[in-house]
């Protein structure tokens, strides 16, 4: 299929991409595409504009700022698990990274646009939840800092306004025990359950509509995925409890 008609925008700052947001009804943002260009085409989205920051310049740096790991909007998840600084500060990330879809979604999709997206069975929002990091906005309005944990809303939802664009994530430094597990069909897919440990933190992922924070001691208990083709509810449970311990373990 082909997308719906919509007016497309080309900006060149940061200000400009904040100005359009500002004065545009019913707006995307197009970094990275790789989930929003799909959506588009099955016609699942449909704005009546689309904002392009792929010209934006000075926007794609990933360095170290404040004892953790800085990771601007056009910064592509090739680069961050490529990154030497990232290795060092923060491996669970680079781990984290390396499990997102195939490298050929990793040289364009972007991190801040996987955070944005909110998908819950996304590996990066349950880690940056994990790591108690945040992301960092821009709008006509001024700037504003997200926490991960009031960050996620819902299924594909964000506490982004729409005239909000992500500029940045920031992952803390990580200098204990980590892993990052997950349960899919195949390589690259969806997790079916997932779970993230930064040292005493548990998030879970794929087993609700956001990623959450767990107990390590009992990460099911109040545990109430959604069933459908690929597992059921019980199925999934049972995953996050095996999951966890291998996990906590490591």
């Amino acid at each position: 299929m082909k997308p719906a008609r919509f007016e497309y925008h080309s900006p060149r700052s940061v200000d400009e991409a904040c100005s359009l947001l500002s004065s545009l009804e019913d707006a995307k943002v197009l970094a990275g595409g790789q989930s929003l260009i799909p959506l588009l085409n099955f016609r699942l989205a449909r704005p009546q504009h689309l904002v392009d920051i792929n010209r934006v310049e000075g926007l794609d740096r990933v360095y170290a700022r404040d004892g953790g790991i800085a990771v601007q909007a056009l910064a592509r998840q090739a680069a961050v698990e490529d990154s030497s600084v990232v290795a060092n500060l923060c491996p669970l990330l680079s781990e984290a990274v390396r499990l997102v879809a195939h490298r050929v979604i990793r040289n364009r999709g972007t991190v801040c646009g996987s955070l944005a997206h909110a998908d819950p069975a996304s590996e990066l929002p349950a880690v940056l939840l994990a790591l108690g990091g945040h992301v960092v906005t821009r709008s006509a309005r001024g700037e504003r800092l997200i926490a991960a944990e009031q960050l996620f809303r819902g299924v594909f939802e964000s506490a982004l306004a729409p005239d909000e664009l992500m500029v940045e994530a920031w992952f803390p430094e990580l200098v204990e025990a980590y892993a990052i597990l997950e349960e899919s069909r195949r390589h690259g897919d969806f997790a079916l359950a997932g779970v993230v440990r930064a040292g005493d933190n548990l998030a879970l992922f794929g087993v609700a509509s956001t990623p959450v924070l767990a107990d390590p001691s009992d990460p099911s208990r109040g545990l109430e995925p959604s069933a459908d083709l690929e597992a059921t509810a019980e199925f999934r449970r049972h995953l996050v409890r095996v999951l966890a311990q291998r996990a906590m373990a490591a």
